[in-house]
């Protein structure tokens, strides 16, 4: 893995976390606007509205530099509309990432031929 498309893959790793956090948020807030006085929508749905415009972003950088498959570009682009499915993807792509590196290591020592 080169140095763009590992930085492609913590971008997009960097931004699944708070997505997922605002878009709970975001739901709590929208609640919370039916059953109290309390209206943090239009905030909140700013926010979220930027991280996932930003998630969206880097997944397509992501996708395009690191070759994922149609599948593994898909299951990145669902668990982002999912509540919590930013977490998942940041574990997924954090592991994806520390793979990455021990097989670069691998490499630079002559362990594998890969």
């Amino acid at each position: 893995m080169d140095i763009k498309t590992a930085t492609a893959i913590r971008r997009l790793r960097l931004v699944s976390a708070p997505e997922a956090v605002s878009f709970i948020v975001l739901l709590v807030c929208s609640v919370l606007k039916r059953t109290t006085d309390f209206n943090a929508v239009p905030v909140m749905g700013a926010v979220h509205g930027v991280l996932f415009i930003l998630y969206v972003i880097f997944w397509a950088d992501a996708w395009n530099r690191a070759k994922w498959s149609l599948g593994t570009a898909a299951l990145y682009f669902v668990l982002s509309v999912l509540p919590t499915g930013g977490f998942f993807a940041e574990r997924r792509l954090r592991r994806e990432a520390e793979g990455a590196v021990i097989a670069a290591r691998a490499r630079k020592e002559g362990v594998v031929n890969a």
